[in-house]
């Protein structure tokens, strides 16, 4: 299956039993995969909801096996089940592919990054209907999805939503296309604008004051944590979101979960503490799902060898499935 189902993706590492017509299906048992024989074709009028594993993280300013996380991401579906008592919402109002994972070369990050703006350009192409959700992998992939978005759609303005507690403004200079510096790269090769980006998450000691000096300049907005709480966490992530529809056509949300303390997210490798709850980021990518500007969205920056008792794994579920329940409720109206 050399071009499944279209070039640069690979199907998934394993797949779960594809249970039908169950009445409560867990996670694993709703979310189905392609089994495409030699020559068939896909109909992909029958998907709201596109998954892909994106598991590169030879690009990391430090070591990481975010590389893993799809994998273990996906291994973790059948801890879940689709109903969330929170919201009483029924994930399974939509219907949701796994793609697989974009391939990735052994030793060439460059060659690895354009398989993934690739990829990007391919799901626009064959299923622009379907709402693209990326599982990484470290931060540098998001420069090259949104870098494929903007190719797929050259005429729209795209907004970045960020969960983040680092700017990811670091030098090209310094650090090349790393996890350290997508957002300046998205920026500076002018696929976005600085005013479209809105960081929510900053805390703390873990940004040099060069960063922020450039962020000023370049007009991103952004507000701490600490900021955050004052006003609601909740509330700052409305904002941003009726500030961005207003001037953009697609907004990216994009979650690292270093944005979490170190305390509920021992996984990622750039945890900190006095990051944000659970409880926040959960409510925060709830609000960006059922924002119709809400396009797309990546998880990025969670290494599963890191990990203590799954706790950052179960997490990085939580916040996908957070998310899908947002748009079922955007999809209600």
């Amino acid at each position: 299956m050399r071009n499944y189902p279209y070039p640069l993706l690979s199907p998934p590492p394993f797949r779960w039993y594809a249970a039908k017509d169950l009445e409560e299906p867990k996670v694993h048992e709703w979310i189905q995969t392609l089994n495409l024989k030699e020559g068939e074709t896909v109909d992909w009028s029958q998907w709201d909801v596109t998954i892909l594993g994106v598991p590169l993280s030879r690009s990391s300013i430090s070591a990481s096996a975010a590389s893993e996380n799809p994998d273990a991401i996906r291994r973790a579906w059948k801890l879940f089940t689709t109903y969330n008592l929170d919201e009483d919402v029924d994930l399974t109002a939509l219907r949701v592919v796994d793609l697989g994972d974009v391939k990735q070369h052994v030793t060439d990050i460059s060659t690895c990054h354009r398989h993934i703006r690739e990829a990007m350009i391919a799901m626009r192409t064959h299923h622009p209907h379907t709402l693209p959700l990326m599982i990484g992998g470290d931060h540098s992939i998001t420069a090259m999805l949104v870098k494929g978005w903007k190719e797929a759609h050259p005429d729209e303005r795209i907004g970045i939503l960020q969960l983040d507690t680092h700017f990811d403004l670091r030098s090209m200079a310094d650090n090349g296309p790393s996890n350290g510096t997508p957002i300046r790269n998205l920026i500076e090769s002018g696929t976005i604008r600085g005013e479209d980006v809105y960081n929510i998450g900053l805390h703390g000691f873990f940004n040099a004051k060069s960063l922020k000096t450039y962020a000023d300049e370049v007009g991103v907005h952004y507000v701490t944590l600490k900021e955050a709480r004052k006003k609601g966490v909740a509330q700052v992530v409305r904002d941003a979101l009726e500030q961005l529809s207003q001037k953009v056509d697609t907004i990216y949300l994009t979650v690292d979960m270093d944005v979490l303390d170190i305390s509920m997210g021992p996984g990622a490798p750039a945890a900190t503490p006095g990051g944000m709850r659970t409880d926040e980021l959960f409510e925060a990518v709830l609000l960006a799902g059922a924002c119709p500007q809400v396009k797309a969205m990546d998880l990025v920056c969670l290494d599963p060898y890191r990990d203590v008792g799954q706790t950052t794994v179960k997490a990085g579920v939580h916040v996908m499935l957070s998310f899908l329940t947002g748009l079922v409720q955007r999809k209600r109206g």
